[in-house]
């Protein structure tokens, strides 16, 4: 039996999933099954996937169903002692279930590790920071104010602990990684590995659509965790909220259309301060008012541009990255 099950799920992604696949199989710790999930594809995934030899490797084919769907058919079919989960067109490094194991048998009361990411763009050429949070321990207060786990890619979690919780909640369209970190935090304690292990591609397409979606499900997770947080917690919902909406601010500025994103960029960050007027006082806020104000004296057209400019500048390849 495999000390750590790993799922994959896959849906139409053949242009990625070789390169996720072979950053699983380069793990330093060789102790796995690689569960893939195939969730009703309808591009050449299959033959894809076919050629690649490794006994730990399995594929399962299912009609579609969404992404809590799929990572809970391979918690159903997992049988190892640990569980990873990896989305298609992500990577890691080759440490990270090796050291992510270690941090979870050093601390036996711990349910939950997790590591440093790493953004990359979508044809994997340029990387940049990601979230770097050292919370260990009863995490739960600050899960209630941000996903500071940043992926569902990130973590390594006991069966036991999975056992505990269920499975994914398969009505949630986005943010279902972070509602299954807070139904976890209350039970389990948490553990980090202090570097960056996962990288996360950026995806490509309209974004209007995709923030409107995430917005959505991010405060309805939020909600719904504060109706079941202790009365000592319920403070931290405002400061929860107003996080919720900085994040919506930098992704309408990280990709400009037109006027009307720019406009629903102030107004984000208009309630995200009137959630938590403290936050005038935090870098971030700071830094995206003045971005508003200064695409603000240009077109859009030419505000993309500049802004593009200014993430290609930023983007760098980080030393701290093995090649996987």
């Amino acid at each position: 039996m495999p000390k750590i099950s790993v799922v994959i799920p896959a849906y139409n992604a053949e242009s990625t999933i070789a390169a996720t696949i072979k950053s699983v199989l380069l793990q330093s710790f060789t102790d796995f099954e690689l569960l893939i999930i195939n969730d009703g594809s309808t591009d050449n995934i299959l033959p894809l996937i076919n050629q690649i030899k490794d006994s730990r490797l399995r594929v399962f084919s299912y009609p579609n169903g969404g992404l809590p769907m799929a990572r809970n058919r391979g918690i159903n079919r997992a049988v190892g002692e640990y569980i990873s989960f990896i989305d298609a067109d992500d990577l890691w490094t080759n440490d990270k279930l090796e050291m992510q194991l270690q941090a979870l048998e050093n601390v036996p009361e711990a349910g939950v590790a997790y590591s440093w990411t790493m953004c990359m763009d979508y044809a994997g050429k340029t990387f940049h920071p990601g979230v770097e949070a050292n919370f260990a321990g009863n995490v739960y207060p600050q899960l209630l104010v941000s996903n500071f786990i940043a992926s569902g890619s990130n973590v390594l979690i006991r069966t036991e602990a999975v056992k505990s919780v269920g499975e994914f909640d398969t009505t949630l369209k986005s943010c279902e990684d972070w509602d299954y970190w807070l139904r976890l935090a209350p039970l389990w304690k948490f553990v980090v590995v202090p570097k960056p292990q996962i990288i996360y591609r950026l995806s490509t397409g309209a974004m209007s659509s995709k923030v409107d979606v995430m917005e959505k499900y991010q405060t309805l997770v939020l909600e719904r965790a504060f109706t079941c947080a202790p009365p000592e917690l319920q403070h931290l919902k405002n400061k929860g909220l107003s996080n919720v909406y900085q994040y919506m601010t930098q992704l309408y500025l990280t990709r400009i259309d037109d006027e009307s994103d720019i406009h629903k960029a102030t107004m984000k960050l208009w309630r995200c301060i009137y959630l938590n007027p403290a936050t005038l006082l935090n870098q971030k806020s700071q830094r995206l008012a003045i971005k508003i104000l200064l695409i603000g004296l240009l077109t859009p057209r030419f505000a993309k541009k500049i802004m593009q400019f200014i993430s290609h500048i930023r983007a760098v390849n980080d030393p701290r990255l093995e090649k996987v």
